[in-house]
């Protein structure tokens, strides 16, 4: 369950509990909010402050060795400890922009903050159980905090504030709604900060950003709904792809939300959103207001070419090409039998090994993973030797592949006609999917391998190169690992 699935069940829970009493944000009958605000006032002494600071405190309180003169990042995979403020003399409050609005239902009981209107830094999610809150807090509304007795963590991998309750940050009470936020007049467009996919960090989550030139997977473009497809039961998570880098991301959309049944948008362009993470906090997520943040206008899209013969009855009797890796070193990258392994981004390529219990290898396997390499990127190809279509005939192509929870990495199944057989030339080289080659998805069980089918070449012409390809998300600790076995390109 992701943390747009746990927000969406309370919000049902609390629907059927307040029928007939109130009614929820699904029929948007709100009155306008006032546009004539009134700037707070404030105590003598009050504090002010921004997220800046408020991180800062929690990476204090996070360090351990409490050395001030050496202050540690932030770690977002600590959730285990807060920073809360005292109640002390003076008032402090924080000073933020709204980016996130409930209206159209994709977001429910919190408002997404962050610290200035254009070219943001750090952005922090604000719990408070109330709803709807856009009527008060409308997008790009200058807001004040108040930070006394309120505590700071990180909560499914995003920095969260709230009440505090024991080492966890939980929802600010509706009582005390207006004592802990204020209004001000200022209102500011918010200029969303141009990020590629390559570039998502932790420290972005929490900002409103534009992802420019992407558009939704092929196999879901103008065929699902954001989120109301049968399997959709609390959230739709659909797959933008990057046309400008070999990437992708969910967009994650509310089964509540008012555009949940609309579909997805067939060109590319832009989309506008809150950039988060996933409920178990292992991946980035990407989340918009209204369909208006999703600009997919040209139809000018950027599919990759396919090679699709389906699948044959049966394999030949004359191998081509075969590696079943057992003559591999385990521990070292795969090298011989005509194999072109090649490291484009990151220190981790393909590289033989064995292993026992229930992730267990096929005597010496092949595998490729980035988890806690601390590479920013990471891409490897294993490619096979050049293969002759046209002097073979009845071509066939299968292996087998295993996953230790893939998360955020992806294995594509490729192939080339003009590459030149360099390493050079890989990147300048046209690379077109296997497309009915079945590679083990992350929802598989990670103890068994699963079979690609024996996939037909026949359909093609020409001189082909076959290749596995891995690409990180760029997180290291969530990107997990690929194995590979039992290659063999086979003809008639």
């Amino acid at each position: 369950m992701n943390k747009l699935t746990f927000r969406s069940a309370v919000f049902a829970i609390l629907c059927s509990i307040l029928i007939g009493v109130s009614s929820c944000v699904q029929d948007d009958e709100f009155d306008a909010p006032n546009s004539e605000i009134a700037d707070p006032v404030f105590e003598e002494g009050t504090i002010f402050t921004n997220i800046t600071a408020v991180a800062g405190l929690l990476s204090q309180e996070q360090d351990d060795d409490d050395n001030i003169f050496d202050p540690q990042p932030l770690d977002y995979s600590n959730e285990n400890t807060v920073f809360t403020y005292g109640f002390n003399e003076n008032d402090i409050f924080l000073e933020a922009y709204v980016i996130s609005s409930d209206e159209g239902g994709n977001f429910f009981e919190e408002i997404i903050l962050q610290d200035d209107f254009e070219n943001p830094s750090i952005g922090i999610k604000l719990l408070i159980d109330v709803n709807p809150l856009f009527v008060r807090y409308d997008v790009g509304r200058k807001i004040f905090v108040k930070l006394n007795g309120l505590s700071v963590g990180i909560t499914n991998g995003v920095l969260t504030l709230g009440q505090g309750a024991g080492n966890e940050v939980d929802k600010i009470s509706p009582a005390d709604e207006f004592e802990v936020i204020r209004r001000s007049s200022e209102k500011e467009d918010i200029v969303p900060l141009p990020l590629q996919i390559s570039e998502f960090t932790e420290n972005k989550t929490n900002l409103f950003v534009q992802l420019q030139d992407v558009q939704f997977n092929r196999n879901q473009a103008g065929q699902l709904s954001y989120a109301a497809d049968a399997a959709d039961q609390f959230d739709g998570e659909r797959i933008l792809e990057s046309c400008s880098e070999s990437s992708s991301l969910i967009l994650s959309t509310s089964t509540f939300a008012d555009f949940s049944s609309a579909i997805l948008a067939s060109g590319r362009g832009t989309v506008n959103g809150t950039l988060t993470r996933n409920f178990e906090g292992e991946q980035f997520i990407i989340a918009v207001n209204t369909l208006e943040n999703v600009q997919l206008d040209s139809p000018d899209r950027c599919d990759p070419i396919e090679l699709s013969c389906g699948l044959a009855a049966s394999a030949g009797s004359n191998n081509l090409f075969s590696d079943d890796f057992e003559t591999q070193s385990t521990g070292s990258l795969i090298s011989g039998n005509g194999w072109t392994n090649y490291i484009e981004a990151g220190t981790e390529g393909w590289e033989a090994y064995t292993q026992f219990g229930t992730n267990a290898s096929q005597g010496i396997s092949a595998r490729v993973g980035s988890f806690q390499s601390n590479d920013a990127s990471s891409i490897a190809w294993l490619i096979t030797p050049q293969i002759d279509l046209d002097a073979n005939s009845g071509v066939t192509f299968q292996f087998e592949t295993s996953n230790s929870f893939s998360d955020g990495s992806t294995l594509e199944v490729l192939f080339s006609k003009d590459w030149d057989g360099t390493v050079a030339g890989i990147a300048s080289a046209t690379w077109g999917v296997v497309s009915d080659a079945y590679v083990t998805e992350d929802d598989d069980f990670f103890g068994a391998w699963f079979e690609s089918g024996i996939v037909d070449l026949s359909c093609e012409t020409g001189q082909i190169y076959l290749a596995f390809k891995y690409v990180g998300s760029g997180d290291s600790d969530s990107d997990g690992t690929y194995e590979l076995d039992f290659v063999s390109i086979d003809a008639q």
